[in-house]
């Protein structure tokens, strides 16, 4: 193997596979560095991949990728200790091709299948390597010393992809240690279930499925799914198992004094998700760190002769659409597209490799980030939103549709009055402004 390449990625998940992906097919050299067994032996994410960009690299994907199920149904609830508030949506035109460009995964299959992809074009994928650290000359990287038996590895570009754990941008001082308020802590269990069971629990209908690929559900849970928290839990719904976790910040995680396994315990053992778990058994537990600091927490993400790309540079999107899979492939896109231009030039310099930025700046990546700025901060500005309201909104919907001798005005005088005493008319206001800034709205 020679010691020089055009350029190494470290990481292989889905943001470092698009960029070896892209640059392959162009016959250009290029060595991604893995520590996991495999691509996607430490690869964690909810469950959800977004294929907007996976459909532009691979068309034929749906034939080929260990798919589990597209979604058909969304589902949002808020839940009070004893009380779920639901909310749920589906339309025929998700059960058609391509299905909203949503589907649940397995990252271990579909990573390995992804970065088989990229090395049938000529990627070299090392697996479990470990980076120490990198080599500079100057103030331009050119290398990477690992503990490979080869030595040091040296490059025209090193594209730093290793996820939101990104231990070694920050020992080379390429971004600032994360803050607790700016990560979220997921935690997440694989439970295996009969297919034909999930199918019947969760009214997935044979007749709802087209093709090869069955329809899903995607259930998110705010509220005291997470222990009136900022964050959420989850269920997806994968052909015989099920994806089932909880994600909040670290930083409320730390001040309660609430252990991540702790919390999907709790969430799983509510009344309104248990039964939906019944019978199942846990496969497979992980955790994960997710960066959440969002535009305003966005640092350089191009030097000389490097490049940092999706989690890692911290481009998920916040908000409660919780898309990160497919920011992640367009950044690596975008990483490779600025390389090839900075090789056709034979310049490494920052100024070249720059056009990255600028193409993620002029994406939806940015513009998405951008409109959702205020979303982090939105837990600390308006913590009753999860912490109190919805056990309010239990309170005054199960009065409201109670049935008694009280005539259905008197009811609905009572509910006004509560309504205004427990949620406070000027703070509700407020809260409600609050979070139509934080979505972009206003």
């Amino acid at each position: 193997m020679d010691n020089k390449v055009d350029v190494i990625i470290i990481g292989a998940g889905v943001a470092g596979i698009a960029c070896a992906y892209t640059l392959a097919k162009a016959g250009v050299n290029v060595i991604v560095l893995e520590r996991g067994k495999y691509a996607g032996a430490k690869n964690v994410m909810g469950g959800i991949l977004f294929t907007t960009i996976l459909e532009k690299l691979i068309p034929e994907f749906l034939r080929e990728a260990p798919i589990e199920r597209f979604i058909m149904e969304h589902k949002f609830s808020l839940l009070s200790r004893d009380t779920e508030l639901a909310f749920s949506f589906q339309t025929e035109k998700y059960n058609q091709p391509p299905h909203n460009h949503s589907f649940t995964v397995l990252r271990a299959k579909f990573d390995r299948w992804f970065a088989g992809k990229a090395e049938e074009l000529g990627t070299m994928i090392l697996p479990n390597v470990v980076v120490d650290r990198l080599i500079w000359q100057g103030e331009k990287c050119v290398g990477v010393n690992s503990r490979l038996s080869e030595g040091d590895l040296y490059a025209n570009v090193i594209v730093l992809a290793e996820g939101a754990n990104s231990v070694i941008a920050e020992k080379e001082n390429l971004k600032p240690f994360p803050r607790e308020k700016n990560m979220a802590v997921a935690a997440k269990e694989i439970i295996s279930l009969p297919q034909e069971v999930i199918e019947e629990r969760f009214q997935l209908s044979g007749d709802k499925s087209k093709g090869n690929i069955p329809g899903g559900v995607a259930m998110e849970y705010f509220g005291d799914a997470v222990q009136g928290i900022f964050g959420n839990g989850f269920i997806y719904t994968n052909k015989d198992s099920l994806s089932v976790g909880i994600g909040c910040t670290l930083k409320e995680l730390v001040e309660k004094n609430i252990n991540p396994h702790d919390a999907l315990e709790y969430f799983k053992n509510h009344p309104c998700v248990r039964n939906l778990l019944h019978n199942g058994k846990t496969e497979e537990y992980c955790a994960h760190i997710i960066p959440e600091g969002g535009y305003g927490n966005l640092s350089k993400l191009a030097f000389d002769g490097l490049l940092i790309i999706g989690d890692c540079a911290g481009l998920v999107n916040t908000s409660f659409f919780h898309e990160g899979s497919n920011l992640a492939m367009a950044s690596g896109v975008y990483a490779a597209e600025a390389i090839m231009e900075a090789l056709k030039k034979g310049n490494f310099s920052r100024k070249t490799l720059s056009s990255y930025e600028k193409k993620l700046r002029n994406s939806f990546v940015i513009e998405d980030l951008k409109k959702f700025r205020r979303f982090p901060g939105l837990g600390e500005k308006c913590p009753e939103l999860v912490s109190e309201y919805p056990e309010v909104l239990a309170e005054i919907i199960t009065r409201y549709f109670e049935i008694g001798e009280k005539s259905k005005r008197i009811i609905e005088r009572e509910v006004i009055k509560m309504s205004r005493k427990k949620l406070g008319i000027l703070k509700f206001g407020k809260n409600v402004f609050n979070v139509a800034r934080a979505m972009g709205w206003i």
